[in-house]
């Protein structure tokens, strides 16, 4: 009798002390996390200190790089975890040559920032950063 209500005692200890770092460190992911936020900055190439204006819209669970379209990009479903007071994201697409965009960025607070890897048709992926400030609604 001792030897399952010690058995049973770890087992609950474990799951309160599970339960307790849950509680302290909220994670979740969802699709859409970020709808509704708009940001205007920039996109340039590594290494570089200038890009190019850019507007980062994300709404209906897609991102969208609008300066993109010139390219033949459009918006693309992206996936976001929220940690604390950031949320990060992910989103990849191409377009009708196959060429492919990976972004990975993290908004915090106002600002959005993160990094674009770019591979256009067979050629070595150039990796580009890109950064933003939330718009006002």
């Amino acid at each position: 009798m001792n030897i399952m209500w010690d058995g049973y005692r770890a087992v609950m200890m474990a799951l309160l002390a599970f339960n307790a770092v849950l509680a302290v460190s909220p994670v979740y992911a969802s699709n859409g996390l970020l709808d509704g936020k708009t940001f205007v900055g920039e996109t340039g190439e590594k290494g570089k200190a200038k890009g190019d204006k850019e507007q980062f819209i994300f709404a209906d669970n897609k991102y969208d790089p609008l300066a993109c379209h010139k390219y033949g990009f459009s918006g693309t479903p992206y996936t976001a975890e929220g940690r604390g007071d950031s949320i990060t994201f992910v989103a990849e697409h191409s377009n009708q040559k196959e060429d492919r965009m990976r972004w990975e960025g993290t908004a915090r607070g106002d600002m959005l920032e993160g990094v674009m890897m770019y591979w256009q048709g067979k050629k070595a992926p150039r990796e580009y950063w890109f950064r933003g400030t939330l718009v006002k609604q």
